[in-house]
Formats: C-alpha cells, sequence, structure tokens
C-alpha cells in the first residue's frame, strides 16, 4: 500500500512538489506575492512531471489518491489562468495547501494497475471524467471564495478574495455548466460502451459508483434549470453545488478508497 509501488522518480518529485507547495501554504503571511507565487509554479511544475512520468509507465496505476491529484493540478491549472486575468485573486494558500495533501496521498496510496483487457479509448474515458471533476473541483473554489466575499460585504469589511462578486458568481456556473457536460459524456459513454472499454467487467451495474454518479449528474442538472429557470443564487446554488461535489466525490473516489484501503480489495 504505502508507497510499495511508487516508482524513485516519482517519489522524489512527489516530495519536492510537497514541499514547494507547502511553502505558501505555511507561511503565506511572511512570503511576498512574487515568492509565493514562484513557489506554487515550481510546485505546480513538479506535480505535473510527477503525473506525466506515473502515467507513462508500461502498467499506468490509477485510484482514488491519483484521482484527487490529477483533480487538484487541474484545479491549480485553473487557478493559474484565472490569476493571469485577475492578478487581484487571492487563494494561494488554500490550493497550495490543497495540492501538497494531494500528491502526498498519491504518493501513499499510488492505486492499481489498469486492466490489460482494457481498450486503449480507456484513458479517454477516464481523462474525461478527471475533467469533470477538475472543472466542478473549481466551482466549488470559486463558491467557497463567493461565499467568504458575500460575507465580508455584509460585515461591511473590505474583500479579500480580489475579483467582484458577480464574476466570481458567473465564472462558478461557467465551471459548473462545463463539468456537467464533461460528467454526462462520461456517463454516457460508460453506459454504452462499458464492455468496450473495460472488458468483461466493464457491464453497467448498479453499484455504489453508479448510483453516486447519477445522483450527482440529477443534482448539477437541478442546480443549472434552478439557476436557469428560478434564478437560483448566493446560499441556495452554493449549497447544491456542493451537495453534487461531495456525491460525485463519492463516486468514484470514496468508492475506490473503501475498495483500495478499507477493504484492501481490487476495483473491477
Amino acid at each position: 500500500m504505502i508507497l510499495a509501488s511508487t516508482t524513485l522518480t516519482s517519489l522524489w518529485l512527489g516530495c519536492a512538489a510537497a514541499v514547494a507547495y507547502a511553502v505558501p501554504a505555511a507561511a503565506a503571511s511572511q512570503l511576498s506575492a512574487r515568492a509565493s507565487q514562484g513557489a506554487l509554479v515550481a510546485a505546480w511544475l513538479l506535480h505535473a512531471a510527477m503525473l506525466v512520468n506515473e502515467l507513462t509507465q508500461t502498467l499506468p496505476r490509477f485510484g482514488f489518491a491519483p484521482a484527487l491529484s490529477i483533480t487538484a493540478w487541474l484545479v491549480l491549472t485553473v487557478y493559474a489562468v484565472e490569476s493571469r486575468l485577475f492578478p487581484q485573486m487571492r487563494a494561494r494558500w488554500a490550493l497550495a495547501g490543497l495540492g501538497s495533501a494531494a500528491v502526498l496521498m498519491a504518493l501513499l496510496f499510488p492505486g492499481q494497475p489498469l486492466h490489460v483487457q482494457a481498450s486503449p479509448w480507456l484513458p479517454l474515458h477516464l481523462a474525461l471524467g478527471i475533467a469533470s471533476y477538475g472543472l466542478f473541483g473549481a466551482a466549488v473554489v470559486h463558491a467557497w471564495l463567493m461565499t467568504r466575499a458575500e460575507k465580508q460585504f455584509r460585515l461591511g469589511e473590505e474583500q479579500q478574495t480580489g475579483i467582484p462578486l458577480l464574476t466570481l458568481e458567473r465564472l462558478t456556473f461557467r465551471f459548473v455548466s462545463a463539468g456537467f457536460v464533461l460528467l454526462s459524456a462520461t456517463l454516457l459513454a460508460g453506459a454504452l460502451f462499458g464492455e468496450t472499454l473495460y472488458g468483461a467487467s466493464g457491464n453497467w451495474r448498479w453499484d455504489h459508483k453508479t448510483i453516486f454518479s447519477l445522483l450527482a449528474w440529477l443534482t448539477f442538472a437541478l442546480l443549472l434549470v434552478g439557476r436557469s429557470r428560478f434564478g437560483w443564487r448566493g446560499r441556495t446554488a452554493v449549497r447544491v453545488l456542493y451537495t453534487g461535489a461531495g456525491l460525485l466525490l463519492l463516486a468514484y473516489v470514496g468508492s475506490r478508497f473503501v475498495l483500495e484501503v478499507v477493504l484492501g480489495r481490487t476495483a473491477a
């Protein structure tokens, strides 16, 4: 389990990335913006190198922790792009902490080898699913920033997020919409081509992963309809978003965590 199947290269890259992430997370108030950003960029690059090294092995491994690691990297990528558009955006310490924890988790639990009988299209299917995780993760981060900004506005305090409240709300729903499209494509591909993608073990089954995935899809669909038809915003929209994100987290990450760590079994 712990570091059992992590290559030496990935181990060094992962440890270096975790340390680089930890610097702005632990010393955000002591570092200048330039130093904090430099550490975050270095960590992001090391994290990317670790992911590439792991995914290009002769027999790639995948599981709940690698899924979280890739999701965290995608969220940080979104932040890197947005920080160029909104230089005043302030969320480095929280995202750096998320990145450090995700990298260490992936080192501790590197996952299981992908099915040898799986289709060459399986990586694309997994990429769609993880990309939807990343987009919903970005939506959750923006929703958190939006909630914090609303609280500061009500208390008459200076806004610390660095992005106007309405802009945060608009970005949140753009990420939700994009994530919903990718999640729909992922579920549809799994339902129609599951056996082709995964081999004989890929037949449609009403297991925990399927049920939680469908519940998450319905929750996000409800959120988008509520936003379009009834103008949902603020706390109502954020609560529904958090609910959907929680269900989606349970769908793959939660199911695989129980199988790999709690039960010590190989996932089908």
